[in-house]
């Protein structure tokens, strides 16, 4: 039901407007009796009675650092990207303005620097003009200040809409409230620290709180460099900052912001030169748009989202999600990660090249990390976070997992199959065992049977066959018909023939495999049918030696680095430094590396995997500073059953890094075969041909800055073996150019690219 006025005290009457002053001047009474006498000497039970509640509001307030906006730097200080629940960035008075300081006291406080907090005089004046039908506000700075300290407290703790606005909510109670808490603040801060304080926390705009902001969205410039005319305007914008606004009321703006000019004139504070010059001068905002998130990011919006990823899932930032997301979004943090700019830029510019034409949707990406650290130097892919025309969006990170080892949610794809990129792990145990790595093996066997006596000590047991007299199986293939005889386990690897790794990994304990993959940090990206978050990719299941399991690039890299790294695995970090905006230090990321590997092993591995480059799979896109140089550089290129992921991980002793082309979108029945990109045509896609070229780019163009020493040779009894004859073949160990592609392999439920 509505609730009618009664018309005799209706405040639009004058009859009301009398019972109206009658009231509010008893309330200022009140106030002024219980600031002014004690309660004990008022005589009379009522003004007793008054002065006794107003003795029993709150007296303290706690004032602590507003809501400020949290940033995300670059190793070298740069901004990546801001954070904010309110755009604010707290500065000292001495870096604001005088121009800014004088207008807002001129306007909406004359009397700041006499009154105790609250200003009688100001409230007798209000209530006159209220009484005659002109309304006008009498809250001092001191009183404004305290209101919006304790609104910016609720709006902290998620209670927004318990906030009080002037004239809207607020009822005596609390303004009386407000009124004592000002006379309280008034006694423990100078009328500097109360000035300083209410530019910093005053809303100017929904892109702007505090003056600094203010100053850069409205002007692109600081607090500090405000000039008369703009320092007026946004002194004018405080009492009603959607009616003055500038850019959807200019008119209104400029009238308001000519009334703080004549204000300031009047008041003494500026000449008649210089008000008329102000005055003459238009409203012309030079807008800066506030860019919050990580989708707004200068550079590296993924790995941003990754990094704010990793702070909103650690509990030493909060007991639960929104603790973390006030302490991140609110906190005023400083937050150094450990991106390289340059590398980052050298990364974006290969994936942009690699599939800038795409309709099709093919994704790109590069990671790399520094060995010894296990810092992530850079984090791109080929698109971009909004809908944006000709361009492939995705808020989703093809270089890391979907979910962190708690179960945390990290916003990844999740990886992709990284097909014979696994096979250096079952050379890598070849080596462990003591075996050479030109050793012949048989690698014209292709059938294992379900009863073939594979040595398996894991308790997982051994799963998988390849036997095509078994219903629905096959026998095991290599991507061409030439390459099913003996060879060195060396040329095995070299060009990455899947009869080579299954004929070596017959003669190992599975089990060896298993716990080198475990040692060097691989995982599934994806959660596993129990859930478990980072599921064990399980070398006793036969496929994964080929590469099944669907695996991060960040993962791949990370664990390549271990090679490197003369054994030693470094888990992969982003987070340096984290500070709050006292200067404090809160729990960042420290380098955690540990032996995984022995060391002849990783140098072996070494070894191996620069002859890939030189003279295997990857001959093609050896990295060259010039057209005559190059560095060390190990690498192994990878390619899955269909064509839809292909991939080149290496590194050099400074950095590693994995270069992943395929599919993101997760269609099954899409094969990388008969496709255009950018405007090349492909019968098929191999892990050299696209995710090569962009790999060795990328390095010959980085991996010189970050140290490209010399890898240590591997004991000679890991090099030597008794008569190691290369096949007697037609030799393939260069692959075919993209422009003359050999015959795809025909479709298989089964991976069988060599990569």
């Amino acid at each position: 039901m509505v609730t009618r006025k009664n018309p005799i005290f209706d405040t639009a009457t004058t009859l009301g407007k009398i019972f109206g002053f009658l009231g509010v001047s008893a309330v200022c009474g009140v106030l002024v009796a219980g600031l002014l006498v004690p309660a004990a000497a008022v005589s009379g039970s009522t003004a007793s009675g008054s002065i006794q509640f107003f003795d029993t509001l709150p007296a303290e307030l706690q004032v602590d650092p507003p809501s400020q906006s949290t940033k995300i730097l670059a190793s070298d200080g740069s901004v990546i990207a801001n954070l904010f629940a309110e755009n604010r960035t707290k500065v000292p008075l001495d870096q604001i303005s005088p121009f800014m300081r004088d207008a807002v006291i001129s306007i909406e406080d004359t009397r700041f620097y006499e009154h105790g907090g609250v200003d009688t005089t100001g409230i007798l004046r209000a209530l006159v003009s209220t009484a005659r039908g002109n309304k006008q506000g009498a809250s001092t700075i001191t009183q404004q200040y305290v209101n919006n300290i304790l609104n910016s407290s609720l709006e902290a703790q998620g209670k927004g809409e318990d906030v009080k606005l002037n004239g809207v909510n607020k009822g005596v109670g609390d303004k009386l409230r407000e009124m004592k808490l000002a006379i309280a603040l008034e006694k423990k801060f100078t009328k500097e620290q109360i000035l300083e304080g209410y530019l910093n926390i005053v809303f100017f705009n929904r892109d702007a709180y505090g003056i600094e902001a203010a100053s850069k969205f409205f002007f692109s410039t600081t607090a500090k460099d405000l000039t008369l005319p703009q320092a007026a305007l946004l002194a004018g914008l405080v009492n009603s900052p959607s009616a003055f606004d500038p850019i959807t009321n200019p008119e209104n703006s400029k009238n308001r912001r000519d009334l703080v000019l004549n204000a300031m004139f009047t008041q003494g504070k500026i000449k008649r030169a210089d008000y008329d010059a102000a005055v003459a001068t238009p409203v012309t905002p030079k807008v800066t748009p506030a860019s919050q998130g990580c989708q707004y990011a200068s550079t590296a919006p993924y790995f941003c989202d990754y990094v704010l990823h990793l702070l909103l899932n650690n509990p030493a930032y909060g007991a639960d999600a929104a603790q973390r997301e006030k302490m991140v979004f609110r906190g005023g943090l400083t937050i150094t990660t450990t991106l390289d700019p340059k590398a980052q830029n050298a990364a974006q510019a290969q994936v942009d090249a690699t599939a800038g034409a795409n309709p099709d949707k093919w994704g790109a990406s590069l990671v790399s990390v520094q060995p010894n650290t296990g810092k992530i130097t850079n984090m791109a892919q080929n698109t971009v976070w909004f809908k944006t025309e000709g361009k492939f969006d995705s808020n989703l990170n093809f270089n890391v997992d979907k979910l962190d080892k708690n179960g945390s949610d990290l916003n990844g794809l999740g990886g992709a199959q990284p097909g014979s990129t696994m096979k250096p792990f079952t050379f890598a145990e070849w080596l462990n065992e003591g075996k050479s790595m030109k050793t012949t093996i048989n690698a014209a066997t292709r059938r294992y049977p379900p009863k073939f006596p594979w040595k398996n000590t894991c308790p997982n047991p051994t799963v998988g066959w390849y036997d095509a007299t078994v219903p629905d199986s096959f026998d095991l293939q290599n991507s061409d018909e030439v390459h099913y005889s003996s060879m060195t386990v060396l040329y095995g690897l070299m060009n990455s023939i899947n009869t080579a790794t299954f004929a070596s990994a017959a003669q190992l304990d599975l089990c060896g495999i298993q716990k080198i993959v475990d040692a060097v940090g691989i995982h599934g990206g994806l959660p596993d049918a129990d859930g478990n978050p980072n599921p064990q990719v399980k070398m006793t299941t036969l496929a994964n030696l080929i590469g099944t399991t669907q695996t991060a690039p960040l993962t791949m890299a990370s664990a390549f680095a271990t090679f490197a790294n003369d054994g030693k695995y470094c888990e992969p970090i982003a987070i340096t430094s984290v500070t709050d905006q006292a200067g404090a230090q809160l729990p960042a990321q420290a380098s955690n590396c540990k032996d995984a590997v022995k060391p002849e092993v990783a140098r072996g591995v070494a070894s191996a995997m620069q002859e890939v480059l030189n003279q295997g799979s990857g001959s093609l896109i050896q990295p060259r500073i010039s057209t005559k140089t190059n560095f060390p550089i190990a690498a192994k290129t990878g390619t899955n059953d269909s064509n839809s992921s292909t991939w080149v991980v290496g590194y050099t002793t400074g950095l590693a890094t994995a270069s992943w082309f395929g599919d993101p979108l997760g269609d099954q029945r899409r094969y990388g075969r008969n496709i255009t990109i950018n405007g090349t045509f492909y019968k098929f896609i191999d892990g050299y041909m696209i995710a090569g070229p962009q790999f060795s780019k990328f390095m010959a163009q980085m991996a010189p800055a970050y140290g490209t020493n010399p890898f240590q040779a591997p004991p000679s009894n890991l090099l030597d073996a008794p008569g190691a004859p290369r096949p007697n073949t037609q030799s393939t160990t260069a692959p075919v150019a993209p422009s003359s592609p050999a015959p795809a392999p025909a479709p298989s439920d089964k991976p069988k690219g060599n990569g």
